[in-house]
């Protein structure tokens, strides 16, 4: 039988600082990661996964799929890129071919048995993966997305919202937890709310636009409006009188308030009190303190620049908010200016706004930074991790001292607060 293997490539390097502490494929856009849209399409079929070393041993404590080992069996296997946002199966079988973006990039590669012995993960994080596959076929893909930049993730995310939620629920509404009198469901036949999920009285969910996934033991507190499409994950609360507007996705075991818009927040986050997030991206616990806000709009309405790899970009939009890595935190009253980056074990506080990119491991704002010692930013991190139940690994620990050597390179990064 044929196996399927999701793989990094080179182009991780431009969804930094999200991708710091996962593979790109564990990207959530819509309900689902990027790798539960693969697997979803390929039931029955072995999947294995390639990604950079440095975060092998953490991905071997989440899955049951094989980690950068080529297992190919049968007549061979499809190489899948994890930054494809797949929402209809490439054929396992058919001709040697690699499918290709009209910028160059692989979106699939499939290979008989003698080729796939040709490709390993260090390969496919390379220059030209191809280069030892001379003969095989390029052929354009033009109906695959693929994800290029943060910003391209919650640009794409209502309509992945609207896919998965079709693919879950046949396109159907129903209610399976408690609904109480006094809230208002607009359009319920695009409402679906899992069993042990609360909807508390004073609660507006308004499907008119797009439907609303409420999961397993969310809890909606008293007055939340939520604006479809929308999806709040399993265990989530949101707060009262909270303003969920359109196009926002919330993972599991978070905590959100205030106002969100066209926003992600990828799980264990906490944006409890008032303030707004909007066309933002936050990784995994994070806390934003207290009218914590971002501009995500520029007075002057032009494209929001971003700072991709070091140097300022583009992006194309007009609207860019925040993107914040994995275990950062804003005090009270933190202002983010329009398309700011931080980094991965960040502390950010203060009157005025920080620089539009802030380096992984800083501590301070707008009057300057210092270093946050690795010791010590493990340390907190084991210490919110724990008051939800979750306890760090060994191989996180690892990953985060490894991340701290890696990133020392961003305070090289002529950074300002204006573009």
């Amino acid at each position: 039988m044929s196996c399927v293997n999701v793989f990094e490539d080179k182009g991780f390097s431009k969804l930094l600082p999200i991708v710091y502490t996962r593979a790109t494929f564990e990207l959530r856009c819509g309900i689902d990661l990027l790798i539960n849209k693969i697997e979803r399409q390929y039931k029955g079929t072995t999947i294995n996964l390639f990604c950079r070393e440095y975060l092998a041993d953490v991905l071997e404590t989440k899955y049951s799929h094989s980690v950068n080992k080529c297992e190919c069996s049968g007549d061979g296997s499809l190489f899948i890129n994890g930054r494809a946002l797949l929402n209809s199966q490439i054929p396992l079988k058919g001709p040697e071919e690699a499918g290709v973006t009209k910028d160059g990039s692989i979106v699939y590669i499939r290979l008989n048995k003698f080729n796939c012995e040709k490709i390993n993960p260090e390969i496919l994080l390379g220059s030209d993966p191809l280069a030892k596959l001379a003969d095989i076929k390029k052929v354009e893909v033009t109906d695959i997305p693929m994800i290029n930049y943060t910003w391209e993730v919650f640009q794409y995310n209502p309509g992945q919202l609207k896919i998965d939620y079709n693919s879950y629920t046949g396109g159907k509404g129903k209610i399976e937890g408690k609904v109480y009198e006094g809230s208002y469901l607009l359009n319920p036949s695009q409402i679906f709310i899992a069993k042990g999920a609360s909807v508390y009285p004073g609660c507006v969910l308004n499907a008119e636009d797009g439907p609303i996934y409420i999961d397993e033991d969310a809890v909606l507190q008293p007055g939340a409006v939520i604006e479809g499409p929308h999806f709040t994950g399993r265990k989530s609360i949101i707060r009262i009188g909270a303003k969920i507007r359109t196009g926002s996705t919330i993972g599991e075991v978070c905590r959100v308030g205030g106002e969100v818009e066209d926003s992600i927040i990828q799980s264990y986050s906490n944006k409890q009190h008032d303030g707004f997030l909007g066309h933002g991206y936050l990784g995994s616990w994070c806390n934003l303190g207290a009218c914590t806000n971002n501009s995500d709009l520029k007075n002057n309405y032009g494209n929001v620049k971003v700072y991709v790899e070091g140097k300022l970009m583009d992006s194309g939009s007009m609207f860019v908010g925040l993107t914040m890595g994995d275990h950062s935190k804003s005090g009270i009253g933190t202002t983010f200016n329009t398309g700011t980056v931080v980094g991965i074990m960040c502390n950010i506080y203060g009157e005025g706004l920080p620089p539009k990119f802030i380096p992984s491991f800083s501590w301070g704002g707008a009057k300057g930074m210092v270093e946050y010692k690795a010791d010590k930013a493990i340390e907190v991190a084991e210490k919110v991790m724990g008051r939800r139940k979750v306890k760090i690994t060994p191989e996180e620990k690892k990953l985060y001292s490894a991340l701290y050597e890696m990133t020392k390179v961003e305070k090289t990064y002529a950074i300002s607060s204006k573009e």
